[in-house]
């Protein structure tokens, strides 16, 4: 992997090189951010091209942008999804799943009518169950709650287009 953690440097990409919609890619801009981190540098433009990515970073390095960036691009560009959601993301922890989601929100503040939906054990369903019926368009969630929506019939993944999973390494410990 090439080092592309130097501002100074020339060949380090800025955001608005990555490919990134238009309308995301200013929601990155008014957080203060102009250029990516070296994980957000080499994915996010392998996932806008639709590649099938793994990243190996160490926390705190953006990983969570370089996936839900490349998301958020492709949500603006397809549109609303009609049978579920539209990308779903498995964490190991409901705190990893509440932090996820509120990065989610934060880089979709210019998308019209976007919704996120964390759902994890230890919470209600009903609150789980109205945002699914609203039609959340990105669903972040823990592996069993996932499960136990899909076996209920709350959870389609019809219109679904990426499946991210986030501390994979953990979940599958």
């Amino acid at each position: 992997m090439t080092d592309v953690s130097s501002s100074d440097d020339p060949t380090t990409p800025k955001f608005s090189e990555l490919g990134l919609h238009p309308l995301v890619l200013q929601a990155v801009q008014a957080q203060g951010y102009e250029t990516p981190t070296p994980i957000q540098a080499e994915t996010i433009p392998a996932l806008v091209e639709g590649r099938d990515v793994i990243g190996l970073a160490q926390t705190g390095t953006g990983k969570t942008a370089a996936f839900a960036l490349p998301a958020l691009s492709d949500l603006a560009e397809a549109g609303r999804a009609n049978d579920g959601p539209f990308a779903l993301v498995l964490t190991p922890t409901r705190e990893l799943a509440i932090q996820v989601a509120e990065a989610f929100t934060s880089y979709a503040t210019n998308l019209d009518d976007f919704s996120v939906l964390p759902i994890y054990g230890g919470q209600a369903y009903g609150p789980q169950l109205s945002g699914l019926k609203r039609g959340a368009q990105v669903v972040v969630g823990t592996p069993g709650r996932v499960i136990d929506h899909l076996k209920k019939g709350s959870l389609t993944l019809g219109s679904l287009r990426p499946l991210i999973l986030d501390e994979a390494a953990e979940m599958l410990q």
